[in-house]
Order: C-alpha cells, then sequence, then structure tokens
C-alpha cells in the first residue's frame, strides 16, 4: 500500500469495480487537490457515479485504493465510513431526494442537526443558503409544494450548509432548466471556491465540465483521452504518425498485417478516438 501524494485530498489508484459480472472501472487511478473543482466527464454508463461512490466511501472496490487526507478509506469499516461521509463529505444527486415530512429549511438544516448543532443555529445558516440559492420564499414549505428546480436548489444548499472538504456532485443540474443551472452552478462554484471546498463533478455536458479547474474522462469504466484524427478526405503523409492515424481509423494498430479492412465509413474514420491512458 503505497501513501498518496500530500498535496492531494483525494487519491485513488487502479480501482476496479464490477457490477453483475460487467466491468464498471477498470484500472481508474486519479488524485484530486485541495479547493479544485475536478469535472469527472464521459457518456452515461461510463462509470462517472461508480467513481465518485468509491471516492466518497459509498461503495468498497473490488480493488485498488482510496484515500482522503492520507487516511485509507478503502479499509475503513462501515461506521468509520458513514462518519467521513456525514462529517466531512457533501452529496449532490441527479434528482433531489428529500424528507418529505420535513421543510425546506429543515432539510437544509438536517446535515448540521446530524452534527450536533442546536435548532437555533441551524436555522439561519439555512436560511442563508436558501437565499443564496434564490428560493428563501420556500423555506416553510415541504418538498411537495416545490416545484422541481426548487427541489434541486434544497439539495444544493443542504450539501453547501456544512461547508465541507468535498463537495461529490452527480450530474447535480439533471433535472434544471438552462437559466437555472447557470445560476445553480455558479453558486457552487462561487461558494467551492471561497470556502476552499473541493468539488468532483460527474457530467455528460460539455457545458458544465468546462466550468472546472480541470476534467478527466470516463470511457467504457476506463480513463481516456480524445486524439482527434485528421480528416481522411486528404490522406496523410508518410510517417509512423500518419501510419498511426490510418491504423486508428481502420480500428488496428499499425502493423497489423493484411486483412484488417477499413472503418465501418469515412464518417466513423473522422470522428475522435479515444485511447486508454
Amino acid at each position: 500500500m503505497v501513501a498518496p501524494p500530500d498535496n492531494d485530498v483525494l487519491w485513488a489508484r487502479a480501482l476496479h469495480v464490477t457490477h453483475n459480472g460487467s466491468p464498471a472501472l477498470t484500472g481508474v487511478s486519479l488524485g484530486v487537490r485541495e479547493g479544485e473543482i475536478l469535472a469527472v466527464s464521459g457518456p452515461r454508463g461510463s462509470g462517472k457515479t461508480t467513481l465518485l461512490r468509491c471516492l466518497s466511501g459509498q461503495l468498497l472496490p473490488q480493488q485498488g485504493e482510496v484515500w482522503f487526507n492520507s487516511s485509507p478509506v478503502h479499509t475503513m469499516g462501515p461506521l468509520v465510513r458513514e462518519r467521513l461521509r456525514r462529517d466531512r463529505f457533501g452529496w449532490i444527486d441527479p434528482e433531489p431526494h428529500l424528507v418529505p415530512e420535513l421543510t425546506a429549511w429543515e432539510n437544509v438544516a438536517l446535515p448540521l442537526m446530524l452534527r450536533g448543532g442546536s435548532h437555533r443555529s441551524a436555522k439561519p445558516a439555512a436560511q442563508e443558503w436558501l437565499e443564496r440559492l434564490d428560493i428563501g420564499g420556500c423555506a416553510r414549505k415541504r418538498p411537495h409544494a416545490l416545484l422541481q428546480a426548487e427541489r434541486q436548489r434544497v439539495a444544493v444548499a443542504r450539501a453547501l450548509v456544512t461547508t465541507p472538504s468535498v463537495i461529490f456532485a452527480d450530474e447535480p443540474t439533471a433535472p434544471l432548466h438552462r437559466a437555472d443551472r447557470a445560476h445553480v452552478l455558479r453558486t457552487l462554484t462561487t461558494a467551492a471556491r471561497s470556502h476552499g471546498i473541493t468539488v468532483v463533478l460527474a457530467t455528460h455536458d460539455p457545458e458544465l465540465a468546462a466550468l472546472a479547474d480541470r476534467a478527466v474522462t470516463l470511457l467504457d469504466g476506463r480513463r481516456v483521452k480524445t486524439v482527434h484524427l485528421p480528416d481522411t478526405d486528404a490522406p496523410p503523409g508518410p510517417g509512423p504518425a500518419a501510419g498511426a492515424a490510418r491504423a486508428s481509423e481502420a480500428g488496428t494498430a499499425p502493423g497489423a498485417g493484411p486483412g484488417a479492412g477499413p472503418g465501418p465509413s469515412d464518417a466513423e474514420g473522422r470522428a475522435a478516438c479515444s485511447l486508454s491512458v
């Protein structure tokens, strides 16, 4: 077991996870610096949610290591991991999961009270975040009386109210309209930077990923980088780079030999090709 770098608040090495026999993560490694906003991008089903669940201690990988501030999350017992999530992490789901019996401000204040905070101190803190997200007037409403976008803002406020070390945001603006998305993301990123909160943001939206300090991409459970191939209407010149490009378009490695046919179509040949890091 190797200790993580000192400047990484989160660090994962060679994560392997399978769901019902199918690989969800295959050898994924990454580090997240303190105060960084990191986007984990990729299409649906690429392993983004699984990675966030491993990093947050909700899911233990079958193989690999996860560290938070030099503490090995992958060796912690269930109660210690639960305490870690309660005290140090915030989580935002694609769909808001609120307690239906509680008002909006009580839902936001719930993490503070679970930490032992008083009702008197929790209420103004909850109200402040509701105001920042432009839903202060909904504080006394219960979830059934709120619009979907309002419920999602309550969930975002709940994640921010404790000023956690790390917020894991899994497609946090999925249920929101464009204007709502912009405001919620602006609030989330501004709060993170002003309070030194690390954010790990899973998204398949390039506009959301562009707001992050850095992005990593997953495809079929692996970290990848995207290589844009040259237009096949202009054949690449001689040389190893050209040979690699032609082989990538054909779906084969350079020097694969005869019998390796061309790609399915010129359009597909011109598409971006994802290669394992």
